[in-house]
C-alpha cells in the first residue's frame, strides 16, 4: 500500500482549520488508504484523532493534552475507558455538534448518560466506518490494593478499517493473548508507561503477535522511547514512528 507521508515542514490539510500557533504544534501523517487519504493527528498522551473522507474522529480526547477549541469539532468520538486522561465529559461536549456520535465502554456510559455501548468483541458501524471493540486490561500490574489497573471486560481498544487500512488503537492494555488474534493490522497504537500499561519490552512482545505495518508508541509519559525502537530493530517489517505523546 502506497504511503503518503507529509513532514510537518510541508503545508498540510488541516492546517488551515488553525490559528498558525496551533498548526505549528500538531503532528499530523497522512496514509493512502485505497479510498481516500487518512489524516492521523497527534495531540497528546493517548489523544488523538483523524480525519477521512471529510469526517472527523477524536479518540479520548483530554482537554490537559491540547487546545480544544482550536481542533475540529467531531463528527465521532471513541472512548476506551472510563479514566480521567480517556474520559473528559468537557472536552466531550466542547467536540460535539449536531450529530456527532460518541461510541463507549459501558462504564463510560454510565457515567456520561449517553453513548453508544460497545463490548469486547462486538462491532458496529458509524460514518460508514467499520469499529469493533477489543479487550483492554492488565495481566500484571496492580493497584496497592491488589485490583488490576485495568480488569478484563472493562476497557476497549478499537479496529477501525479506513478504506482498505486497518487502525489498532489499543488504549491501556498491556501484551494480552488476544492480540495474537489481531490481523492485518496496517497502523497500531500502543501504550508503553508504567505502572498502568506496558514497558517497551511488553510492547515488542505485543507488536509481535500480530506484526502492525507501522506502530506509534503512545500513552508512553516519561518512558525512553529509543528502547522500543532499538528493540524492534531487527525486525524491519515493523516501522516503529515516534510522536511526541
Amino acid at each position: 500500500m502506497q504511503e503518503l507521508l507529509l513532514t510537518l515542514m510541508l503545508l498540510t490539510p488541516v492546517q488551515w482549520l488553525f490559528p498558525d500557533d496551533a498548526s505549528a504544534q500538531l503532528q499530523t501523517d497522512v496514509f493512502d488508504t485505497g479510498e481516500g487519504p487518512l489524516e492521523i493527528n497527534f495531540v497528546g498522551h493517548a489523544s488523538i484523532f483523524f480525519s477521512f473522507n471529510g469526517q472527523i474522529i477524536h479518540v479520548d480526547p483530554f482537554g490537559k493534552m491540547g487546545d480544544y477549541s482550536h481542533l475540529p469539532k467531531a463528527d465521532l468520538i471513541l472512548i476506551t475507558h472510563e479514566h480521567g486522561d480517556h474520559l473528559d465529559a468537557g472536552t466531550i461536549e466542547q467536540l460535539t455538534k449536531e450529530n456527532t456520535q460518541l461510541i463507549v465502554n459501558e462504564a463510560t456510559a454510565n457515567k456520561l448518560n449517553q453513548g453508544k455501548v460497545l463490548k469486547n468483541g462486538e462491532a458496529t458501524t458509524a460514518l460508514g466506518l467499520h469499529i469493533k471493540a477489543v479487550p483492554a486490561y492488565n495481566l500484571m500490574h496492580k493497584r496497592d490494593n491488589g485490583e488490576f489497573y485495568h480488569p478484563k471486560g472493562n476497557g476497549n481498544g478499537y479496529v477501525v478499517t479506513f478504506g482498505q487500512m486497518h487502525v489498532y488503537i489499543a488504549g491501556d492494555t498491556e501484551n494480552i493473548p488476544e492480540m495474537a488474534e489481531l490481523k492485518d493490522i496496517d497502523i497500531a497504537f500502543l501504550p508503553m508507561n508504567l505502572p498502568y500499561t506496558m514497558t517497551p519490552e511488553m510492547v515488542q512482545q505485543a507488536a509481535l503477535m500480530f506484526h502492525p505495518k507501522i506502530l506509534y508508541p503512545y500513552h508512553y509519559s516519561n518512558t525512553d522511547t529509543r528502547k522500543i525502537v532499538d528493540l524492534l530493530k531487527e525486525t524491519p517489517e515493523i516501522e516503529v514512528r515516534i510522536k511526541k505523546m
